[in-house]
């Protein structure tokens, strides 16, 4: 049985479920990666999963055989767990201060252990291409772990680190969006909204808001 998992700032990831009877959503599995072990939670099984993994960009990047979930978590390991994401602003503010040592040209946006400390995370944008391998060198020095720096978009910043939109509710990308599609300006000009003040039509990202695309076929349709 295909399984997807999810797992800090709206990471998910597919993997088998070995065991006969299938695991109820939101249960917290300990799954193999690469070099190790992690922890996350089960969103969706069976059909679903199946159904999301033909359509999410995370479901189709790979042909390889699916890694394998190994059991499901207990109590004490529920707890390794969460000791580690509390622990994780602390290893951001060390980053920052590295990386304003060093005077790096990035920001840092977010830092993700993984369950068994065989690796750090680092999660930064940046306007230019960086040579960070210096600041690689002294961050696995200062964790003693394996540390894999990871390049995203300001889209993909807030879909990881969350937030409220205009609307007053959780930004779509974090609650509920599968995948980050790109919107156009032709999006809103369809709807007759003006595209003079970019501000007044974009999220809390500066990137036109996802939004603008729910009714775009009506507007389409319509016309």
């Amino acid at each position: 049985m295909v399984i997807e998992i999810a797992f800090k700032g709206n990471r998910r990831e597919f993997f088998e479920w070995p065991f006969e009877d299938p695991p109820v959503v939101k249960t917290p599995v300990i799954v193999e990666v690469e070099r190790g072990e992690d922890l996350g939670h089960v969103h969706a099984t069976g059909e679903l999963a199946l159904k999301r993994k033909a359509g999410t960009t995370h479901g189709k990047a790979s042909a390889k055989p699916l890694p394998k979930a190994i059991r499901a978590a207990n109590g004490e390991e529920i707890a390794r767990a969460a000791q580690l994401r509390a622990d994780e602003m602390n290893v951001r503010t060390r980053a920052i201060e590295k990386v304003r040592t060093i005077g790096l040209d990035l920001k840092i946006s977010d830092t993700e252990w993984q369950w068994d400390k065989k690796r750090l995370t680092v999660y930064f944008t940046a306007e230019q291409r960086v040579d960070f391998r210096q600041l690689v060198r002294q961050l696995e020095g200062l964790f003693g772990t394996r540390v894999h720096m990871w390049h995203i978009g300001v889209r993909d910043e807030a879909r990881r680190v969350d937030g409220v939109g205009r609307c007053g509710r959780q930004l779509c990308s974090a609650s509920w969006l599968p995948e980050l599609t790109p919107v156009k300006s032709s999006v809103a000009k369809d709807q007759h909204l003006s595209t003079l003040n970019p501000a007044q039509i974009s999220g809390a990202c500066g990137r036109l808001m996802c939004c603008l695309r729910y009714e775009h076929e009506f507007y389409v349709q319509q016309r």
